[in-house]
């Protein structure tokens, strides 16, 4: 692995902008896609021509800030406007949108970095780790997603027809059918610099995980990002929609994000892993994962940010007979069935799901670890059973997460020590936005209140 810090690359050398510019030109480039990302996880942004390129690395391409969700800007003044400065090193050409590249952004307002920028959130967090400890956190994200459809009625269902099957794991049928797309989104993640490693069908009708390799923090979260676009891109192109919703369908396992998590010293040595440990990890490994169990519950919010994500953190019953969904608050070893696995020294932290803020979500665990290393917490017992049917028995079982959105918004609003970490402002932009949210749910009538309901006398 690289030990280059994690916080920022080196400025570009005197002369590479221009160079940079003519080699994007050679290749047909005309204007450059500058993206951020809201603080509800979208990926927003706007076309700038290339000409305009240098102009937005120094000062920014301008957005209104009142309109991005969660920056919490005024509507005048000089901090009215979200300016998103261009990562240069970031800039390559998108497949899937001839003559334009693409470019991530940091947010600034003011002129000064916009501590509600989820991106600059997670930076401040690797910086300080790069800072105070000389370490880097490593990230191998897995995304796992739904293939959507919407018939004449206007009704979601899964795309693909004939994916019927009752356990439908690494169905090869259905790879078959979905070759189209699937090829298409290995060339065009190649395209984009992506080292792919495994492509499959999940357990859940409509469901695939596409996986690539780790990289430290900020260029994982970046990557995610891009993975999300092109994927959008690709399934809009055969007829069909990408789709992070957690749990689309009631009686099937949901989609996870899960992080593999490690760290590295300043000589590249792993700090978190130790062979010959319980677990296979290090002393430090050890808090790292005490920490993420003490502040479970609020770090729920911000890994699982939806209504519908306590729809697939449930200890439900699924049609394939097989759920992953990490409802109690353990630590095993290859233990899919606890909160927080342990695998080959590196830490599997199983509570995020695709509709996080991806940016936030790492910052938020990288704290939480943190602090558990900070504090000395002690390591928490292993779990050496299977969750699933210790429940089904009514075993004594671990704490559970919280059992639905509102809960764990109120496990954040009172864990202030994480709250300061991640970000004040950001934290209260955030609780602010989801409360409106729950409230926004709760007021609803389903199909299966008026069903249960309606004539029950």
């Amino acid at each position: 692995m690289s030990t280059a810090p994690a916080h920022a690359a080196a400025p570009p050398a005197e002369g590479w902008l221009a160079a940079r510019v003519d080699a994007l030109r050679a290749q047909g480039i005309h204007s450059v896609l500058a993206t951020f990302t809201d603080l509800l996880g979208a990926p927003k942004g706007k076309l700038v021509p290339l000409d305009r390129l240098a102009h937005a690395m120094d000062v920014g391409a301008g957005f209104s800030g009142p309109s991005i969700a969660g920056t919490g800007l005024p509507r005048m003044g000089a901090r009215s406007e979200y300016m998103g400065r261009v990562r240069p090193q970031s800039l390559q050409a998108l497949p899937f949108m001839p003559g334009v590249a693409h470019a991530v952004c940091d947010g600034f307002a003011g002129g000064e970095p916009l501590d509600t920028c989820s991106r600059q959130v997670l930076l401040r967090q690797v910086a300080r780790l790069q800072q105070e400890r000389g370490w880097t956190l490593w990230v191998d994200i897995e995304p796992e997603f739904f293939l959507l459809q919407r018939d004449a009625q206007g009704q979601w269902g899964v795309a693909d027809g004939d994916d019927r099957l009752a356990k439908p794991s690494y169905d090869l049928q259905a790879l078959g059918r979905n070759l189209g797309f699937l090829e298409a989104m290995r060339q065009t993640l190649v395209a984009l610099g992506f080292a792919l490693e495994q492509i499959d069908h999940e357990d859940a009708r409509g469901q695939y995980e596409i996986n690539y390799r780790h990289d430290h923090a900020l260029a994982a979260a970046d990557r995610y990002q891009l993975f999300k676009l092109a994927a959008q891109a690709v399934a809009q192109q055969h007829g069909m929609v990408f789709s992070t919703m957690p749990k689309p369908l009631a009686q099937a396992p949901g989609s996870g994000l899960h992080f593999h998590l490690s760290l590295t010293d300043a000589h590249g040595h792993a700090v978190m892993a130790d062979p010959a440990g319980a677990l296979g990890l290090s002393e430090t490994g050890h808090r790292f994962a005490a920490g993420l169990l003490h502040h479970a519950d609020a770090l729920a919010a911000l890994c699982a940010p939806t209504v519908n994500s306590y729809k697939r953190l449930a200890a439900s019953r699924s049609a394939s007979g097989t759920t992953w969904s990490p409802v109690w608050k353990a630590v095993g070893e290859n233990n899919r069935t606890c909160l927080v696995r342990s695998v080959a020294g590196r830490i599997e932290w199983r509570l995020p799901d695709p509709s996080c803020n991806v940016y936030a979500a790492i910052a938020a665990t990288l704290a939480a670890g943190v602090s558990g290393i900070d504090q000395s917490l002690p390591p928490v017992a292993p779990c050496a059973q299977d969750l699933y049917e210790a429940h089904a028995r009514g075993a004594e079982m671990p704490a559970r997460l919280p059992r639905d959105l509102w809960a764990a918004l109120e496990a954040l609003s009172q864990d202030g020590a994480l709250r300061e970490a991640v970000g004040l402002a950001f934290c209260e932009q955030f609780l602010q936005l989801k409360r409106d949210e729950w409230v926004a749910w709760s007021q609803q009538v389903s199909d299966w209140e008026l069903q249960r309901y309606a004539d029950a006398g």
